[in-house]
């Protein structure tokens, strides 16, 4: 009999002993919630003006990344201010993993074209991935009489200020960058010559109202092709799948010279390192596609991909190098 009242009076005071000791009744304390998981929902991918290179290279990239993710991605295309806009969207963004952005060189290079930039490259930014390059190459009008990069750096420094080149997409980018690079290197003084757009741009080389152009490769093969220009070199530091049959600038005449746009995938700073980690790791699994490389060579864009701390290092060493460039030519925004 003893056994059947002492039995309620132990759970008693047991169920008393663990109110006191937690604050409330075991029954009470609820499980501690497991974190969604990433994604579980849309992501958003920032990218400047629809069309351009960057762009065309998400429109064939994102479907494949999308399948590996079980998740839609939105491409949301912030054109304008020089590609300000896009980045600033970011950088202002949540670090939750849902707004990324793809852009090119000018996330790190822009705050040196203007005296103040709403953001810090290397501050703001938690780099995700390299995605790739996009090689210019040095074409000519067909009756300048020059065969080589060596021959065009001899023809301009017997005629300082006689040769003109075109420059299409603004002040600063990669087409300009490439033009102020080879002056510098190469000590000669060739003119710039703004246009509001690479067709007008092209269609003044065809006419032999400028004399050289630094124009990304896809842009300009079919009138490479059709004899309306002459190609001398790649502005990669290796030769490219792009136009596997022009040699380097920097083999032909100006060693030591590299230049080319760069696409990068960066989050707002503060992301959590297992988002850095999965984009990377998924990223990197598209871009080693066999299809998907095939089709952005056609593009005119060299898969490179990478590591976070990779990304930092081009962004560190690009800021020193064309930081400099940018500076002793005194170029600023317009």
């Amino acid at each position: 009999m003893m056994r059947h009242t002492a039995a309620p009076a132990f759970a008693a005071m047991l169920a008393c002993v663990t109110t006191l000791a937690f604050g409330q009744p075991v029954a009470q304390i609820a499980p501690p919630a497991e974190s969604p998981r990433y994604p579980s929902k849309p992501i958003r991918m920032v990218a400047p003006d629809a069309g351009s290179g960057n762009d065309v290279m998400l429109r064939i990239v994102v479907p494949a990344l999308s399948a590996n993710l079980g998740q839609q991605i939105i491409i949301d295309n912030r054109g304008g201010a020089g590609g300000a806009i896009a980045m600033q969207t970011v950088a202002r963004a949540q670090s939750d993993g849902y707004t990324l952005l793809s852009h090119g060189v000018a996330i790190w290079l822009l705050p040196f074209l203007r005296d103040k930039a709403p953001w810090d490259p290397l501050r703001d930014f938690a780099p995700i991935t390299m995605t790739a390059r996009v090689p210019n190459i040095i074409v000519v009008h067909p009756a300048l009489s020059v065969q080589s990069v060596k021959e065009l750096i001899a023809w301009a420094k017997a005629r300082p200020g006689e040769l003109n080149y075109g420059v299409a997409g603004g002040t600063g980018g990669a087409t300009h960058l490439a033009a102020e690079l080879f002056n510098s290197m190469a000590n000669v003084n060739i003119v710039r010559i703004n246009y509001k757009g690479a067709v007008p741009a092209i269609a003044d080389l065809i006419g032999g109202r400028v004399q050289l152009m630094f124009p990304t490769a896809s842009s300009v093969m079919p009138h490479i092709k059709a004899g309306r220009m002459k190609a001398l070199a790649v502005t990669t530091a290796q030769p490219s799948i792009v136009v596997p049959d022009l040699p380097t600038v920097s083999a032909t005449g100006l060693p030591g010279y590299e230049s080319g746009g760069i696409y990068a995938m960066m989050a707002p700073a503060g992301t959590p390192s297992a988002v850095i980690e999965l984009m990377n790791r998924e990223m990197l699994r598209v871009l080693g596609g066999a299809e998907i490389r095939e089709k952005l060579a056609g593009s005119g864009v060299e898969i490179v991909g990478s590591s976070p701390r990779e990304l930092t290092a081009t962004m560190k060493s690009e800021m020193a190098r064309m930081g400099k460039v940018i500076r002793d030519a005194g170029i600023r925004e317009e």
